[in-house]
């Protein structure tokens, strides 16, 4: 059906919206007109308040005008006030330290001519004795002279003689220690080899020079076979008595030797124990080993040198696997990869470490504490020889400088003794109220002066006009080292048990040792070629086998039959060390290049 729209009602609708709108806006203007009255309101009563303001400031201002005025006033005068009191109190000193000025000065006067009436009496009654107290100073002087260049000679020859006397006994030194039986010693051996277990001894020593092995075989005749060497320690020795058979050394070293001791032998054979001594051992203990004792005798004898012309470092690495690890940088860094070192050979024929880390030390507990803070990064294993065994080369280097004393230092401090004993025998005295008065005259009755007193400065071996002798400054400066090896062991593959890495780490100590071996029996057949850099090892030790330096290897072997195989190879190794022929003794050469 069709829809019927009623448009009258919209438009009503409509309308109706519209007016209801315009209430709204009605009411909307009602209160804006009401909101524009009330701010009109406000904006007249700021207005009033503003006009106010304007009529009063001028008055305020002024007053604190004045006001400020005053005060500035009160202070100037307060202040005039105290100058002049300051004023007054400043003429008041000055009038009393003029005073004392001029009564000062009369005093002074008065002392001068008192001391120089006591110069002119003693000089009288004492003139002669004091002539002969200087005559006896100047014979004494010329006595010390004599005896000091006597002294210098006598250290000279004892120098001479006693590297005379250490090339007479071998540059190359093998020392052997026979260490006592162990615990390990009675267990089974896990190998599947043909030979006993016994616990036996068959290692013994027959004299202070002589070691006997006792090589037992099934179904043969015992066969007994002796070895010589410098020196054998039975297992009764303790470790100062190892070291007093090394300790001679050092005094090379002091000399400008380079020195090198290192320990030789098959793992558990007591090498570590007798370089390092017993762990957690106290300092001066009787377990210490070569190398604490080595460095407290080496720190003795720099301290009877004249302080300041010594210096000494230490250095810690190990050759791993055919590589040279620098531990001082590995404890710092603690990384594995950044410590890695190259060996090369300088221009003067000598071998170096590139990039080593130094520490300077000042007594041997430093060098102590500083070789303990390593030892734990060094590279260890367990065998069926020993549960902790060394898989590395451990090499300690202490480093000596030595330096003359600088020729122009000791001119300037001669110069400045000299001036020194100008200035106290041209003392003057000093008044503030006066110039100094006639110095020449001054100058003259103060050297009468101090020229008749037995007890002047002149007289004291300080000012002395011909002074003592001085150390000599032609002496130049040289470079020395003392290594300490610790070598790993030299035991085979079969006895050690290992397998895997720890294999390579066998092949690699064993192929070092034989280099070692190869070097040995060059310099013995006097070879042209000595192969030093077939191994790290040798390479870093090139300085300290052969030619003038002092080499001591101190072969440690087990007693027992359980390891006479390993024995027999490292007496063997020692008997070939001692075949190097020894070079016609010669002098030191004291000028080493520095590096």
């Amino acid at each position: 059906m069709p829809l019927f729209i009623n448009r009258d009602q919209i438009f009503a609708h409509q309308v109706h919206l519209l007016e209801h709108k315009l209430r709204s806006k009605e009411e909307r203007i009602l209160e804006l007109e009401t909101e524009n009255a009330i701010l009109h309101l406000r904006l007249s009563e700021c207005l009033g308040k503003l006009r106010r303001d304007h009529e009063v400031e001028p008055l305020n201002q002024h007053q604190h005008h004045r006001d400020a005025q005053k005060i500035t006033q009160l202070s100037l005068a307060k202040l005039l006030a105290e100058v002049q009191a300051v004023k007054q109190d400043l003429s008041e000193l000055f009038a009393v330290f003029f005073s004392f000025s001029s009564e000062l000065e009369e005093q002074s006067k008065q002392l001068l001519e008192k001391v120089e009436q006591a110069s002119c009496s003693l000089n009288g009654r004492c003139g002669d004795k004091v002539q002969n107290l200087q005559a006896d100073v100047a014979a004494l002087e010329r006595l010390l002279e004599e005896e000091k260049e006597k002294c210098s000679a006598e250290r000279q020859r004892r120098k001479e003689l006693h590297n005379a006397l250490v090339e007479l006994r071998g540059n190359i030194r093998v020392h052997c220690r026979v260490r006592p039986l162990l615990p390990f010693d009675y267990g089974p051996l896990s190998t599947s080899g043909s030979r006993p277990t016994s616990s036996e001894e068959v290692v013994s020593v027959v004299s202070n020079d002589t070691v006997m092995v006792n090589c037992m075989k099934t179904g043969m005749p015992t066969q007994n076979k002796l070895f010589e060497f410098e020196r054998v320690h039975g297992p009764e020795d303790s470790q100062e008595a190892v070291f007093q058979e090394v300790k001679p050394l050092l005094t090379s070293l002091m000399d400008g030797y380079n020195v090198c001791i290192m320990a030789y032998g098959q793992t558990g054979s007591g090498k570590t124990h007798t370089m390092m001594g017993s762990q957690l051992v106290e300092e001066h203990s009787a377990q210490q080993g070569i190398v604490p004792k080595a460095a407290a005798e080496l720190f003795r004898l720099i301290s009877e040198k004249p302080a300041g012309t010594l210096s000494v470092e230490v250095s810690v690495m190990e050759v791993y696997n055919n590589e040279v690890l620098d531990l001082l940088a590995r404890d710092a860094q603690a990384s594995g990869g950044e410590q890695r070192r190259e060996v090369i050979t300088n221009s003067s024929g000598t071998s170096q470490v590139t990039s080593l880390t130094h520490e300077p030390v000042r007594d041997a507990s430093e060098v102590m504490q500083v070789i303990g803070s390593v030892l734990k990064l060094r590279a260890h294993c367990p065998t069926l020889v020993h549960a902790d065994s060394s898989r590395s080369h451990l090499i300690v280097t202490l480093t000596i400088s030595s330096k003359s004393p600088n020729a122009l230092a000791l001119a300037r401090k001669l110069q400045s003794a000299k001036k020194e004993m100008q200035r106290s025998a041209q003392k003057e005295w000093w008044s503030p109220g006066c110039r100094r008065a006639n110095p020449g005259a001054h100058r003259s009755s103060n050297d009468h002066l101090f020229a008749s007193t037995p007890s002047s400065p002149c007289r004291s071996p300080s000012h002395s006009p011909c002074p003592s002798p001085r150390p000599s400054v032609s002496q130049a400066p040289f470079r020395t080292k003392l290594q300490l090896v610790d070598l790993a062991g030299s035991e085979c593959v079969g006895m050690s048990g290992v397998s895997g890495a720890a294999l390579w780490e066998v092949s690699c100590i064993n192929r070092s040792l034989s280099a070692l071996s190869d070097v040995l029996g060059a310099l013995a057949e006097q070879r042209p070629h000595v192969p030093y850099r077939n191994s790290k090892l040798t390479h870093v030790l090139q300085d300290a086998i052969g030619g003038d330096a002092k080499l001591l290897v101190m072969l440690c072997v087990s007693p027992t039959q359980r390891f006479v195989t390993e024995s027999l190879q490292s007496l063997g190794f020692g008997a070939r060390a001692r075949q190097v022929q020894k070079e016609l003794p010669r002098r030191k050469n004291s000028t080493l290049k520095m590096k």
